[in-house]
């Protein structure tokens, strides 16, 4: 077994880390959920031309909570006139164009309408997530470099500078399958002119969108601009990933720090996506196979896998592999685990995992599939936190929960049947992790016998 006290005092620091974390969005986002946020709506009502009654019906109209707006100025149009071959240039500036729009969709961004040939950017807006504002200055970064690089092998006249600030902010469905909002009040006045007021090849933040990306990215403090209904508000120049968590020069590549601690808040977001669908979608009459058995196999898959002294990388994996091991039965109950591997390759995808961990998180479900013998430590520590319960305090009213949905489903027959079944593979189970076994071996044997007085106790009613 792997150094237990080591991996308390690492949940510890994880739950800190977590708390912390949420006590600074929540500090962040009450600022805008105040009574000046109500006059920030109101003024976006005034701009839409809204009126109360239709401010009631929502039908057109979404408020989104935090997103994160990039504003990209396009400069040098006052050289066109002055080159040779200004269509050559215009080609230059319909490269840019689709090269940010691929950037765009790297990270999830929405493509907003603007008037003119400046760009404005939403992330958190197709879909909330926690990592917008990062993905936010990450695609701000690339679109940078990939712009410096053309401008390095051509006579582009072209010039960009960013801004992105993070806020609430109303919008309006724009009926366009690619552009599906526009967007518009302060919040986005503010990208605009952070955008604008940087020089070029450069991007300004706002402190909003620093204190929730200042842990992954290099910036400096340069100023401040005034915000209307709040004052003042710094302002940061980006310098591009932070040292420590980049690879090698690369300003735009994220290394392996990088990735974890952004993997960390990914999950939260993958988590929730899942609950609700296990939540919405699950036949009800899974009594056992429901939200409360997921939540359990990836909590049990985390301290296992930690225990066992698993690189977090892999931990993460686990965790996954956890949260979808059972979504196959929203399709169908035997041969689920299949359908749950293909669920997880339909969804992980948008959420920029790499097809060789989707396949490592496949074969991690398979493993849940029983007879199986473990290939490896990973396999191993969910199939002992499937069957977890087999060695819990809890083992008979969980165990009832489980003959409750196959009785339902005409796959058992009476209790008694049930427990000599459960007689059986209790007595043939093995955990497979030092961590299982130490914490739940013993308690296993007590439930053997648990079922052998339910079985005696049986018998002796029925001989009466």
């Amino acid at each position: 077994m792997g150094n237990f006290d080591e991996y308390l005092n690492h949940l510890k620091e994880l739950a800190l880390r977590n708390k912390n974390l949420d006590a600074a969005l929540k500090e962040l986002l009450s600022k805008y959920e105040s009574m000046d946020t109500d006059t920030q709506y109101q003024a976006l009502i005034k701009e839409f031309g809204l009126d109360d009654s239709m401010r009631k019906n929502q039908a057109d109209v979404v408020r989104f909570k935090m997103a994160s707006m990039i504003y990209v100025s396009v400069l040098g149009f006052e050289k066109l006139s002055k080159v040779p071959d200004a269509q050559s240039q215009i080609d230059d500036l319909d490269e840019i164009y689709i090269l940010i729009s691929d950037i765009a969709a790297k990270y999830n961004l929405c493509k907003i309408p603007t008037i003119g040939d400046n760009m404005l950017l939403a992330g958190g807006v197709l879909k909330p997530s926690k990592t917008s504002p990062i993905d936010a200055v990450c695609a701000a970064c690339e679109i940078m470099y990939e712009v410096g690089k053309l401008k390095e092998t051509s006579d582009s006249i072209w010039d960009l500078s960013i801004g992105i600030h993070t806020g609430p902010a109303l919008g309006r469905f724009a009926g366009k399958r690619q552009i599906p909002y526009t967007l518009s009040g302060n919040n986005a006045l503010i990208a605009s002119r952070l955008g604008s007021a940087a020089e070029a090849g450069h991007t300004i933040i706002s402190m909003m969108t620093y204190e929730l990306v200042k842990e992954f990215f290099d910036m400096q403090k340069i100023g401040i601009m005034p915000v209307k209904y709040n004052g003042v508000m710094d302002t940061y120049l980006l310098n591009g990933i932070e040292k420590s968590l980049k690879v090698g020069d690369s300003p735009i590549e994220w290394g392996p720090k990088f990735k974890l601690i952004y993997r960390r808040m990914q999950f939260l977001d993958i988590q929730e996506e899942v609950l609700d669908m296990l939540e919405t979608k699950l036949p009800k009459n899974l009594y056992y196979h429901n939200v409360k058995h997921t939540i359990d196999v990836t909590t049990e898959v985390e301290l296992i896998g930690w225990a066992e002294g698993l690189s977090e990388e892999d931990v993460q994996l686990l965790k996954v592999a956890g949260l979808f091991h059972d979504t196959g039965h929203i399709m169908k109950y035997s041969g689920h685990e299949e359908c749950s591997c293909e669920i997880a390759a339909d969804m992980l995808p948008k959420f920029n995992y790499a097809p060789e961990e989707i396949e490592k998180i496949r074969r991690i479900i398979m493993a849940t599939k029983l007879p199986h013998v473990p290939a490896d430590k990973l396999e191993a520590v969910i199939q002992d936190s499937d069957l977890d319960y087999l060695g819990r305090s809890d083992f008979i009213p969980v165990s009832n929960l489980l003959y409750q949905e196959l009785k339902e489903r005409n796959m058992i027959g009476t209790i008694d049947e049930w427990n000599k079944m459960q007689l059986a593979f209790i007595g043939k189970h093995q955990y497979f992790t030092q961590t299982a076994t130490s914490l739940r071996e013993v308690n296993k044997q007590n439930q053997i016998e648990r079922i052998e007085q339910l079985l005696n106790k049986s018998e002796s009613e029925a001989a009466d």
